[in-house]
């Protein structure tokens, strides 16, 4: 199975706030550069009207998969980006240092801002991964975030004896370099 992996185009957020689970917009310029990037692959020549698109609800992914691929758009909450809990919109210069050195000596169970931890979303990926492994889609697209980026491609490469714990933190600790509207394929 192929996935092809798309990043959602930078959204209107001031520099330096934490966001994950919020629902912040898109400038509608951002949008229309993204659409026209994406349009111009290959994956976008007609010959893959047929491939299912699934996105994160949130509008920085909805808004911009509902522009490529209205009809064959399905929204999944599970590729929603963490939920940094009441950290959400904070700069992260005033969230306290403690609370962030304790996340990062814990990364896969620490819950920045009370709310999820890395294990919780990789469980959540992984579970809509491997439906989607049994769907029969010899190939799918997905409009999601940076982490849920980086989680995919690290459960993709589990190998034999490998556990989702492993994976989990691998991407945690993976700086991503996945820019805005980007699009990445994985062989699955």
């Amino acid at each position: 199975m192929k996935l092809h992996l798309v990043r959602h185009p930078r959204p209107l957020v001031g520099p330096g706030l934490c966001y994950g689970a919020s629902d912040v917009p898109v400038a509608d310029d951002e949008l229309a550069r993204a659409c026209a990037c994406l349009r111009g692959a290959a994956l976008f020549d007609g010959a893959h009207d047929d491939l299912p698109v699934y996105a994160s609800p949130l509008r920085r992914c909805a808004d911009l998969a509902q522009a490529l691929r209205p009809r064959r758009l399905r929204l999944d909450a599970r590729l929603m980006e963490m939920d940094f809990g009441r950290w959400e919109l904070q700069p992260w210069s005033t969230i306290a240092r403690d609370e962030v050195d304790a996340w990062a000596a814990d990364l896969l169970h620490y819950r920045p801002g009370g709310a999820e931890n890395v294990l919780d979303v990789a469980r959540r990926v992984a579970a809509f991964l491997d439906e989607l492994r049994h769907s029969g889609a010899a190939q799918a697209l997905l409009v999601c975030h940076a982490g849920t980026i980086r989680l995919l491609t690290q459960i993709t490469r589990l190998t034999a004896g490998a556990t989702l714990e492993q994976a989990a933190l691998q991407a945690a600790q993976t700086p991503h370099q996945i820019e805005y509207g980007a699009l990445l394929t994985l062989e699955v």
